[in-house]
């Protein structure tokens, strides 16, 4: 056996010590065995950057330290996109969704308390909060502990599964959206 591969396959013995650095590093354990999984193929693509008299195991610690630097890198740019989503659908609500006057809100449908209650406990309490209660995306996703973009995530998915089960209930008043139905 050559030396690099024989020192490739000895980097795959030491796989706790490696998946123990990682652990530390990041949030999950998923997470920890993913990117070692990565920095494994990234080692065999890579294999001709190690040097005869480099330690194959520091040589290795540095592909898994870039990998978690690139894992965060990732990680950050998404919650940037999820950010600017939450951005366009707050804007895009504000734009077409006109504030209800006292009579409208007052004459909702009686089905939606029911509808509500079989949703998912985080479907409801994020639609009690900021659609019921007033709350906003941000102040809701602080105390839920989310960024905003997940708070806006979790928001428009709590409003198409009410949707989909008013639908369900309802039948055809939902379809027409009235606003004063007996479908309960």
């Amino acid at each position: 056996m050559q030396p690099k591969t024989q020192a490739i396959d000895d980097l795959i013995l030491q796989r706790g010590k490696f998946l123990q650095f990682l652990r530390s590093r990041v949030d999950t354990v998923t997470t920890a065995e993913d990117i070692l999984q990565n920095a494994y193929v990234r080692a065999m693509e890579k294999s001709s950057t190690l040097h005869n008299d480099e330690s194959a195991v520091a040589w290795f610690y540095r592909i898994l330290r870039n990998a978690v630097i690139d894992h965060y890198r990732h990680r950050a740019a998404e919650d940037r996109a999820l950010d600017r989503w939450a951005q366009d659908l707050i804007d895009l609500d504000q734009t077409t969704q006109p504030a209800p006057d006292q009579v409208t809100h007052d004459i909702v449908c009686r089905c939606i308390e029911q509808v509500m209650t079989t949703l998912k406990p985080q479907y409801n309490d994020i639609l009690r909060r900021i659609d019921l209660g007033g709350s906003t995306l941000e102040a809701f996703a602080k105390s839920a502990n989310i960024t905003t973009g997940n708070a806006a995530v979790r928001v428009h998915r709590a409003r198409h599964a009410l949707k989909k089960q008013l639908a369900l209930t309802c039948g055809t008043c939902a379809e027409h959206r009235c606003v004063d139905c007996t479908c309960a």
